[in-house]
């Protein structure tokens, strides 16, 4: 399933990011946010040109598309969406988002993942009373990462009410130390799905 018109049920989650490459740290987050909080679809939605990372070039879309296919081939309660890679940018996440609702109706609720670092840094993203007024926030808990729930609210107020915190297995895999690792002819197996492992050796991502 790799289109929003298409989706089922009232409890949508959808989860942005380069995913440069996707690994199982995000398919993980994805599956305790379906099951934790009985939502009937994951819909990952691949970030065309961030607006946050001018200066950390990333992937062709095509390759990033690929490999999210691939990661989710089997269907199991998570699809894909081009809702953010295929309009221009800038790529904020509350314009992606408001168009996500406009597309699938006012009547769904909307989950967005996000991991706890980026909650933390919330108030620095474009529209943040936006994205804490339209929709539920889903933060990934990490023991690395404290949120000072009291300057947050300060800044973005009922933010905290809009936000949920999940527990998950905590695997510390980042997307920038896999290519790095690839880069350095280490290996990534069980890192990322198989399928993904070999699509990035075949096409020799991440090399230089």
């Amino acid at each position: 399933m790799h289109s929003e018109d298409s989706l089922s049920g009232k409890r949508i989650g959808v989860f942005g990011g380069t995913f440069d490459p996707i690994h199982i740290g995000h398919l993980i987050l994805a599956e305790e946010a379906r099951h934790q909080l009985r939502l009937d679809q994951i819909v990952l939605a691949p970030a065309g040109d961030p607006p946050h990372k001018p200066d950390n070039p990333i992937s062709p879309l095509h390759h990033r598309l690929a490999m999210c296919r691939l990661a989710v081939a089997d269907g199991n309660g998570i699809s894909i969406s081009l809702i953010d890679a295929e309009r221009p940018g800038p790529h904020y996440t509350s314009d992606m988002l408001r168009l996500f609702r406009k597309r699938i109706g006012a009547e769904v609720q909307l989950f967005f993942l996000m991991g706890l670092d980026s909650l933390r840094d919330l108030p620095t993203w474009h529209e943040p009373e936006w994205l804490v007024h339209n929709c539920r926030l889903v933060a990934l808990r990490r023991h690395d990462v404290k949120i000072d729930w009291a300057g947050l609210e300060a800044e973005l107020p009922g933010v905290r009410e809009r936000v949920i915190v999940l527990d998950m297995p905590e695997l510390d895999i980042a997307s920038s130390d896999l290519r790095e690792r690839v880069r350095s002819e280490k290996p990534i197996r069980y890192q990322v799905p198989r399928e993904v492992e070999r699509y990035i050796g075949e096409q020799g991502l991440y090399r230089s």
